[in-house]
């Protein structure tokens, strides 16, 4: 029989009863033999974050008396979930071994790190199973970007002779030893490459939710669970702000072929759901899978005469963009017209010298730049076998009195992209749903 992998969130860390309740799942079934934590997460409303607590700490490390009262809240947090667990364990030297490593850091991430590696080390001493630290098998090269295939050849070396451990997930090291991190949730991502590392049978993310919801709960009343996910589907409805796995979490494991099964911690009965590749999906004539979106979008609008006929036109403009350092989301184009979408965050980079450039790199007859904007992601393989499926979606919005500032559908037909006020953005969304949901 092959292992389980499995990660619990900052939630399921958060305090020594759900730590608890972590080693509970754990012991129940002795497949579960690899584990990655994230950093104690809330326990009640108006509650901090550790990793926000480590990243203030940071940010006053040249304050002695706001670094001093910060990191006593950090101390307490975890002295206090070690007196809960009843371990007789001392941190106090692993304590200022972190204060001393954060006030010599020039940048955040080793900071960041500690939360998940207290975690760890925590967990471990009460499940009694071995610690690796994430240091030293997850790898990031000299640009910073992740070195999957080191990480992969180390990871899997140092799984060679352990039958059950655990790793602090969110963090690994570049060539100089150096602690870098990945984004916010990346923990998601420690346990996809252990998982790929170890040839487990299945990734298992533990939550505080029974899974994904075919939209944002916050948003739609009582969203319907989705019972299955293809790893694209994921992957389009997490990077468009379905939050309960990070987007990158998907190409380890996708790599392998592992399945991963998102379940509630709280509620460790319910199957949660299960995301396997395309070819493994059970037949069902569902046609949208998952709506998501995010606020936050500017639109810059081209226009120009003869356009499709000027060899380089849209190469020049994204050149400007390269020299910027800027990622676009969405390029719809048409004869005499070109629009690009950024996050509002990339395009306040830019500034107006980004509208100079573009302007002075293809003499456009007109520019124009809309912000205020929202993207909802339309998502499922049934919309390749459906016709119409577009026009539904725009009759939602039709019917709704919403006005659709762009919609862009790939090739593969697996999503609708469209653009709307974000005045208008929870109504669309509860249209769309309500279209497809009836």
């Amino acid at each position: 029989m092959g292992i389980k992998v499995c990660k619990f969130g900052g939630t399921s860390m958060a305090d020594a009863a759900a730590i608890k309740n972590v080693a509970e799942i754990i012991k129940s079934d002795k497949t579960r033999a690899l584990t990655v934590v994230s950093a104690p997460g809330k326990r009640f409303g108006g509650d901090e974050k550790v990793t926000d607590l480590l990243y203030s700490a940071f940010g006053n490390r040249g304050d002695s008396e706001a670094f001093g009262a910060v990191f006593a809240k950090i101390r307490a947090r975890f002295d206090g979930i070690i007196a809960d667990l009843g371990l007789n364990y001392d941190a106090c030297s692993v304590y200022s071994e972190i204060e001393s490593g954060i006030k010599a850091s020039k940048r955040p991430d080793y900071a960041a790190s500690r939360g998940e590696y207290l975690s760890a080390l925590i967990l471990s001493k009460y499940l009694g199973f071995e610690f690796i630290d994430a240091k030293d098998i997850i790898k990031f090269d000299e640009s910073g970007a992740f070195d999957s295939e080191k990480t992969n050849g180390l990871t899997e070396k140092a799984l060679k002779n352990v039958k059950y451990a655990v790793i602090p997930g969110f963090y690994g090291s570049d060539i100089n030893g150096a602690i870098v991190t990945f984004s916010r949730g990346g923990s998601d991502v420690t346990g996809s490459i252990i998982a790929r590392a170890a040839r487990a049978e299945i990734y298992e993310n533990w939550t505080d939710v029974d899974g994904f919801m075919t939209a944002d709960p916050r948003i739609v009343k009582n969203p319907r669970l989705i019972d299955f996910l293809s790893y694209r589907e994921l992957r389009e409805l997490s990077y468009m702000g379905a939050s309960v796995l990070h987007h990158e979490a998907i190409f380890p494991v996708k790599k392998a072929g592992i399945p991963i099964n998102v379940k509630n911690t709280f509620d460790m009965k319910k199957a949660g759901t299960m995301i396997l590749p395309f070819s493994d999906l059970p037949k069902s004539d569902r046609v949208v899978t998952g709506i998501a979106g995010k606020k936050g979008y500017s639109v810059i609008n081209i226009e120009k005469s003869l356009l499709n006929n000027e060899i380089g036109f849209v190469r020049r403009v994204l050149s400007v963009l390269e020299e910027h350092k800027i990622s676009f989301e969405h390029m719809p184009t048409g004869i005499d017209t070109m629009s690009i979408v950024l996050s509002d965050a990339e395009f306040q980079r830019g500034g107006e010298g980004l509208i100079n450039e573009i302007i002075a790199a293809v003499a456009p007859d007109t520019l124009t730049v809309s912000g205020g904007l929202s993207l909802i992601a339309v998502v499922g393989h049934g919309m390749a076998r459906k016709i119409g499926t577009a026009a539904t979606v725009c009759g939602a919005l039709s019917k709704a009195g919403i006005n659709i500032k762009m919609i862009d559908q790939g090739s593969s037909e697996l999503n609708i992209i469209a653009a709307v006020d974000t005045s208008d953005y929870e109504r669309a969304i509860n249209a769309i749903y309500e279209e497809f949901n009836a």
